[in-house]
């Protein structure tokens, strides 16, 4: 039984390799208003150009992204 195992565990990192990542739910808003980082989005305090560079803050520090 000891093949069983890390087969088992080799199936199912290939199954979870074809997953998408998660994303994040962006909520409805106006052009600009939000910046959107490969892992969080935040709200900006005011509008910018779509595609300009931002930053969110969290935990770990400030993760930059673009404006969306």
């Amino acid at each position: 039984m000891r093949f069983a195992q890390p087969f088992g565990r080799a199936a199912l990192l290939l199954v979870l390799a074809g997953l998408p990542l998660a994303r994040a739910q962006v909520p409805p808003h106006a052009p600009g208003t939000i910046c959107l980082t490969p892992r969080v989005w935040c709200p900006m305090p005011t509008r910018g150009p779509v595609g300009a560079d931002c930053a969110c803050a969290t935990p770990r520090g400030w993760v930059r992204g673009r404006l969306v």
